[in-house]
């Protein structure tokens, strides 16, 4: 038998590929994963670790792509588009243009709230029932805001978007948000809380994911960067990597931001940019907040842990352009600042730069290749990839079993792009 071979060959070991591992093998699958550093150090690592059914919206509404044009005028925006001319960047924000309309918005909410709500679930009962070392903690998320202009837009839009999902949302005075966070400076207009979302440590889930697939059989090649693809017709016979060459029956791109690097060598042009985010992370500080939080107005993610504190966000389109960028970190801290009594904790613990998989009609891309006959994609999560882990996994194991998903596969279908 061919040690190199597997039923399911897994391209990329971020949480995305690691979930999709663990439930393929729960269904019976041997699986391989092949990823080019260590297990989910790419997005997986830095991000601000939140569980949010919360987050359907997508970023793409109408006023949305004027936004990001006057955003090239600051580089500390919150959403920030670099000037920089670059052909596929453009192709991508003009179909993310296209897609700026209320048509667009419901059906991306509609489909992203579908599996967001599946694996908040599933993820929940997946930490629980395994005993996950992670430090999930089930308190819910609160926007914070400070300017009523702000928060009257978001009850408009965000607040009553969540409504018509069915996900809580509870509409908070001023005085009431303060009194939930001791953490927040005052003068605070309203809040808005989410009790279903949760918190855990990104770096730690995923390397408990790891442990899982690996306890249960699975094989994760770290250090395998991929460099070709050998094909027959419509098939993909082995994949050569640095640490040799690999094959499986099937094989399940989940690459993330790398998705439209590796794909362009299999003649797929897949609709995605790398939407560019930063973290802090701190040792805790004496008075951290009990709650994540989003300050809204200056667009950063705050999550406490007992092991340590993060602020996040930001959202920089530059291409494949890598390293931080101090500007962006400065922003985060003086947007801490405005909103926290105790904005850093004690000592610094890393600065943090990640690219996350934008697809460009931010729906993930989920489903088999109408292209390639043995190829499958679970890539383009966005913003939200541990939040939509567990139910993507479970879909493409489903899909690879012959069984009924537990929500609907063709929002995500491959195939609306020609792919």
């Amino acid at each position: 038998m061919d040690a190199s071979r597997s039923d399911v060959l897994i391209l990329g070991g971020g949480v995305i590929g690691l979930s999709c591992a663990l439930y393929l093998l729960k269904g019976g699958a041997s699986v391989r994963v092949l990823e080019q550093g260590t297990p989910g150090c790419g997005s997986s690592h830095g991000n601000c670790g939140t569980i949010t059914p919360s987050h359907a919206a997508p970023l793409a509404m109408p006023g949305m792509l004027g936004v990001a044009l006057r955003s090239m005028l600051r580089a500390d925006a919150p959403l920030y588009l670099n000037p920089r001319f670059d052909a596929p960047r453009l192709r991508w924000l003009l179909g993310f243009a296209r897609h700026c309309n209320w048509q667009d918005f419901q059906r991306a909410a509609q489909a992203r709230s579908a599996i967001l709500q599946r694996s908040r679930c599933l993820l929940g009962d997946l930490i629980h029932d395994e005993q996950l070392d992670c430090e999930f903690v089930e308190a819910g998320q609160l926007y914070v805001y400070r300017s009523t202009a702000k928060l009257t837009a978001d009850v408009r839009h965000h607040a009553a978007l969540l409504d018509r999902l069915g996900v809580p949302v509870q509409r908070l005075s001023g005085e009431e948000t303060e009194a939930m966070e001791p953490a927040l400076k005052p003068g605070v207009q309203g809040g808005l809380f989410h009790p279903e979302d949760a918190r855990l440590r990104p770096d730690r889930y995923v390397a408990e994911l790891a442990r899982l697939v690996r306890e249960r059989g699975g094989v994760i090649e770290t250090g395998a960067k991929i460099e070709r693809f050998e094909t027959d017709g419509r098939r993909i016979v082995r994949v050569g990597t640095n640490r040799g060459d690999f094959a499986g029956e099937r094989v399940l791109m989940a690459l993330g931001a790398w998705s439209p690097l590796l794909g362009q060598r299999l003649g797929l042009r897949l609709p995605m940019q790398p939407g560019k985010g930063y973290s802090l992370t701190y040792s805790r500080p004496a008075r951290a907040p009990r709650h994540a939080l989003v300050l809204r107005e200056a667009a950063v993610c705050v999550t406490t842990w007992e092991s340590g504190f993060r602020l996040g966000s930001t959202m920089e389109f530059s291409g494949y352009a890598e390293g931080l960028n101090r500007t962006r970190l400065n922003a985060l801290r003086r947007g801490a600042a405005e909103g926290l009594h105790e904005p850093e904790g004690p000592e610094l613990q890393e600065e943090w730069w990640g690219w996350r998989p934008m697809s460009v009609d931010e729906i993930p891309i989920i489903g088999p290749s109408t292209r390639w006959s043995n190829l499958h994609l679970a890539t383009a999560h966005g913003m939200l990839g541990v939040s939509m882990s567990a139910a993507t996994g479970e879909l493409v194991a489903a899909q690879f079993g012959g069984k009924t998903p537990a929500f609907d596969p063709m929002p995500y279908a491959p195939a609306r792009f020609g792919l």
